[in-house]
């Protein structure tokens, strides 16, 4: 084999690994777009719940203190952490959620969130860890 040949070989090698191996390294930390220094409350209806990996999202409608719509986005784990029963989070529930704010300005997005009924009851697969959001 001559050395161009060895040199487009190696080349080929090392850009199928560096392309194998990427996904492994993409994961990122929550830190980098969620303020984890901050906690932030959400209180509305559950209009859609997206489970798939890596994140799984739950999407809740409310309104601001000007009677504006706000849609918040709820970044969960992935499918096999989501832990919910089938009937846990019905579409139209109204829900209370706590946990780590968007960095991004103009944004709704909570991270590490912890789940309660309206009535401040507990709900999710972190309820039993006494995380639950303040009333």
């Amino acid at each position: 084999m001559n050395a161009g040949l060895r040199a487009s070989a190696a080349a080929l090698l090392a850009a199928a690994l560096l392309a194998t191996a990427t996904p492994v390294v993409a994961h990122h930390s929550a830190a980098a777009a969620y303020d984890e220094t901050k906690k932030v409350e959400a209180q509305g209806a559950v209009t859609r719940i997206l489970v798939r990996n890596p994140h799984s999202w739950i999407f809740l409608e409310s309104t601001d203190d000007k009677g504006q719509k706000i849609e918040w986005q709820i970044e969960m784990g992935g499918a096999p952490s989501m832990a919910w029963t089938k009937d846990g989070l019905p579409i139209g529930m109204v829900v209370k959620v706590a946990g780590h704010p968007s960095r991004a300005p103009g944004t709704h997005g909570i991270t590490g969130a912890t789940f309660a009924k309206a009535d401040g009851t507990p709900i999710g697969p972190r309820a039993g860890r006494g995380e639950t959001p303040q009333q």
